[in-house]
């Protein structure tokens, strides 16, 4: 990955001529994505866009507290101030919302804003029903059954099962304002000029960028932004946000190219990473007919991946993944594989299989060329073919956009998919929502193993657990889990970022989201 700085640095002054002069109090980000994130409430290019054009401009009932370090962030009251699972009917929670809380125009955020916006997602003929973003939701919610309004300040929603964990489902769901979307009567225009609640406004959006301004009139003064302004350039190609870095084009970037990290220190730039809870793995289809439907095929790809080597090409930025969860986490268990690099082993599970002597198995991976939480997945999977063929698989590789990843969703026979076996899309495992996502029996392999399903409904659905029994549980759902490979565990991000010297006040929150109300500039 060599460096070609000055072509590179001319295309980042090019693109950025349109950029805002620098005022006190302005931070310049580059981010991974290939686009500017939608601005209407529920953001797209992945997670990352969540903590650019989500969480800052739009809120949800319960949030993640960015501001912990030492362990994942906990769920927290934000516009709503408590809740409770009914104690007679588990599929009912109910919802206290926070008073005196209005959208960036000034209209209430109150039960009826609630309703309407969940009308947005779940009724389908509701004026401000939207498709697009209804199906976004729906993937990231799919157990809300209903809901209703109780009073101005609360709300019961409903599940379609019960659902121990769903305070943390409803982190998906952020609230824009009616009265906004009435005054402009579409979400096209809704995007030019959006309403939230949240500590920064949209103040413009173009092709190239979007600029957050500082909300004067914040409802949590305790977490009201530092920064004046937040411009966010997506830029995809990892060598073009370090050579905005270092040309002062931008004053922050989200995954620098690993053998830029060491130059970046030493001139004086600050490389942050912390231990996120994220997972980069290869989702494996398991369906009958799929190389991967044998569970020996399975581990022995697991078994065929370099993920030393990958650490070593990150320059440490990233730790090997042995399953879901991190070694060290209480819910990781104990199963009987330990996934090192041994071509020995995985070929001798291919035999045991029913491949011959040398036979090299096809694979055929779904890649993007960048993304959020993609890392730099060009060069990883290059390494990872290689160290792959020793042990007799022969990868190729199907490289799309980061937005056509969403195809992981689709039919395995669907067009979308180009007859790809396994998808190399990056997921967060701080939220159970994408863990059920994952490996439930709806999900995209096809991955169906009824004991461990039997374990996930039991962990699910009751709610009279206690807290050590129930850690046990997904201990033992963790442990099947990594046995049955219905993903090969490649490596856990480590969540990389570069500073320029000026930004201060970084939170590294074990979290995918930044909280970007701590970050300040230093004149």
């Amino acid at each position: 990955m060599h460096l070609i700085f000055n072509a590179v640095a001319a295309g980042v002054a090019a693109l950025l001529l349109s950029a805002p002069a620098q005022a006190q109090g302005t931070l310049r980000v580059a981010i991974t994505a290939s686009d500017v994130p939608t601005t209407t409430g529920v953001p797209t290019q992945g997670l990352e866009a969540w903590s650019y054009a989500g969480y800052p401009i739009f809120e949800p009932l319960v949030m993640w507290d960015l501001r912990v370090t030492d362990t994942p962030p906990p769920v927290i009251p934000w516009l709503a101030t408590e809740w409770a699972v009914d104690a007679e009917d588990h599929t009912k929670w109910v919802f206290k919302l926070r008073d005196g809380v209005t959208f960036h125009d000034g209209s209430a955020f109150d039960a009826d804003a609630v309703v309407w916006n969940l009308d947005r997602f779940y009724k389908e003929d509701a004026p401000q029903f939207e498709a697009s973003t209804s199906a976004s939701t729906k993937g990231r919610v799919p157990v809300l059954k209903s809901y209703e309004k109780i009073d101005d300040s609360t709300v019961a929603i409903y599940t379609t099962v019960p659902v121990t964990y769903f305070p943390e489902v409803m982190t998906s769901i952020l609230f824009v304002s009616p009265a906004k979307w009435e005054e402009v009567g579409s979400w096209e225009a809704f995007a030019g000029q959006p309403s939230g609640t949240g500590a920064f406004t949209l103040a413009a959006v173009d092709r190239t960028s979007l600029t957050l301004a500082k909300n004067p009139s914040y409802w949590n003064t305790e977490r009201a932004a530092k920064l004046d302004s937040v411009v966010v350039y997506p830029m995809a190609e990892a060598t073009t946000r370090l050579a905005a870095l270092r040309s002062g084009q931008v004053d922050w970037i989200n995954v620098p190219p690993p053998d830029g990290i060491p130059s970046l220190r030493d001139a004086g730039f600050t490389v942050a990473t912390s231990p996120m809870p994220h997972v980069w793995p290869y989702w494996l289809q398991t369906a009958e007919g799929s190389v991967f439907h044998d569970v020996k095929v399975r581990q022995a790809f697991n078994y065929a991946l370099d993920r030393e080597g990958l650490v070593t090409l990150l320059n440490g930025a990233a730790e090997p993944a042995k399953g879901f969860w991190k070694p060290g986490d209480p819910r990781f268990g104990t199963p009987e594989n330990d996934y090192t690099y041994d071509p020995e082993k995985a070929r001798a599970l291919l035999t045991e299989a029913g491949f011959g002597p040398g036979e090299m198995v096809p694979v055929k991976i779904l890649i993007s060329t960048s993304g959020s939480g993609q890392m730099v997945p060009l060069p990883m999977n290059e390494l990872l073919q290689q160290s792959a063929r020793a042990a007799g698989f022969e990868l190729e590789f199907s490289v799309v956009d980061w937005g056509q990843m969403a195809a992981i969703r689709s039919n395995p026979d669907s067009p979308e998919m180009q007859n790809v076996v396994a998808v190399n899309s990056s997921f967060t495992t701080a939220d159970l929502t994408w863990f059920f996502f994952s490996f439930y029996p709806t999900n995209w392999p096809n991955f169906d193993h009824p004991e461990t399903t039997a374990m996930m409904d039991q962990y699910r659905t009751d709610f009279d657990m206690s807290d050590e029994d129930r850690v046990a549980l997904m201990a033992n759902i963790h442990a099947n889990l990594v046995d049955q490979a219905p993903w090969a565990w490649i490596v856990h991000d480590v969540n990389p970022k570069a500073f320029a010297p000026a930004v201060q006040g970084y939170t590294p929150a074990q979290a995918w989201y930044t909280d970007l109300t701590t970050v300040y500039m230093q004149p």
